[in-house]
């Protein structure tokens, strides 16, 4: 886990300095020659051929050839970053940027057991406003939490981190959250035509969960196509045009689910009579468990009027999970690899953008969805924000 984070910080950088670099006009110059001239320690043998006498120089100049050369790959692989046609993307023409953001963030899980019976649980949405200040590609904003100003004892163990940076070459989500008991009952089927409409809307404390993933996607079409335009305002589309994606993704998802307190609720709201008939085969409390997934899919962005974008991109992901306590040993091997745990998972994004490159304005929302299926228990969770922004470009 270490060195997983380890890569994603080092990739954020990299990806950081290439979207910084998109922004400053002009390109510098790179020297592509490998020759370095070295004279010292040579003469002539009989036979007329040069010999090099000290082999330390020349370990030395294959070591600095190498590097360079490994220096001038990197430096080719970031410059693509900046890449593209410019008579389909319009770079940025400004250093700074102030904006004002609405994040009006959603979540819930749909929980099944064995015997059929599912409950809905959600939060209420979060509604957050705030202000942000911008520099080439780095973004310093406020948000505060309008739905939540009076933190209750539910709320206090929420945490949440959702971020995502957006390149015409590469696209990287960052999601973190750590839930607190601030649930409700959205829907409860205990099947047998069961009225269950008291249950409505009632709090519920007895679950919650935590989130961990990275999710990051190629575009195929970067040198015509921009994600930046539609979801980070750092370019301009020129012509309506799609790509293909292709991504990779890491989820780690804690679940923890009290159902004999579920059970006191159902009995008390619903008569005595009615119970959820716990069964510890068939009921499971705690799951935990990590989503590996390979994903691909399509966007296009439609330039329907001058200034104005619309673009929708939907991604379908195969995703295998894997199980703690499934295996009898501390680390996966092929042994335990099961046909059963691959699964489905889905990401959606839309926006719509008006952008003069002097002022812009617009709204956007990004949707994920992850399955989780066994035989005693499935679970299904969706997350996502939209948001809605205004903001003007300037030095």
């Amino acid at each position: 886990m270490l060195s997983l984070r380890r890569y994603i910080f080092f990739l954020l950088i990299g990806v950081s300095l290439a979207c910084w670099g998109k922004q400053k006009r002009g390109a510098s110059a790179v020297d592509d020659t490998d020759s370095l001239s070295l004279k010292t320690g040579t003469s002539a043998s009989p036979e007329g051929h040069l010999v090099v006498k000290d082999d330390s120089i020349m370990t030395m100049h294959v070591h600095r050839s190498l590097f360079h050369r490994i220096g001038h790959g990197l430096s080719l692989f970031f410059r693509e970053f900046n890449n593209y046609d410019h008579s389909y993307i319009e770079p940025q023409h400004y250093n700074f940027t102030v904006m004002m953001q609405n994040t009006n963030s959603y979540e819930g899980y749909t929980l099944t057991t064995a015997t059929g019976k599912r409950v809905s649980l959600a939060p209420e949405a979060s509604y957050r406003l705030g202000p942000y200040v911008g520099w080439q590609w780095v973004f310093f904003g406020y948000t505060i939490d309008l739905a939540h100003i009076s933190v209750s004892k539910n709320d206090q163990n929420r945490k949440e981190l959702d971020l995502s940076i957006y390149s015409n070459m590469l696209g990287i989500d960052l999601y973190w959250k750590k839930t607190g008991n601030n649930y409700k009952i959205r829907s409860l089927n205990l099947g047998d035509h069961l009225d269950t409409s008291p249950m409505d809307n009632e709090d519920f404390g007895g679950f919650n969960s935590s989130i961990r993933s990275v999710n990051i996607y190629y575009i195929f079409n970067h040198h015509y196509f921009s994600y930046p335009a539609a979801y980070s305002q750092s370019t301009v589309q020129k012509k309506s045009v799609g790509s293909m994606l292709l991504g990779l993704g890491y989820m780690n998802h804690e679940i923890n689910m009290d159902w004999g307190k579920l059970d006191q609720m159902v009995q008390s709201r619903l008569g005595s009579n009615v119970e959820l008939g716990l069964d510890s085969t068939q009921f499971v409390g705690s799951v935990h468990y990590t989503d590996w997934n390979i994903s691909g899919g399509y966007s296009y962005n439609w330039v329907f009027a001058k200034n104005w974008l619309l673009n929708a991109s939907l991604s379908l992901a195969m995703a295998y999970n894997y199980t703690k306590g499934d295996e009898k040993h501390n680390h996966f091997t092929f042994r335990d690899f099961s046909i059963h745990n691959f699964n489905l998972d889905g990401i959606g994004r839309f926006g719509i953008v008006w952008n003069n490159t002097r002022w812009y304005a617009g709204s956007s929302a990004i949707f994920h969805s992850y399955n989780y299926k066994k035989n005693r228990f499935s679970a299904t969770n969706y997350f996502g924000s939209l948001n809605f922004y205004v903001g003007f470009n300037f030095g």
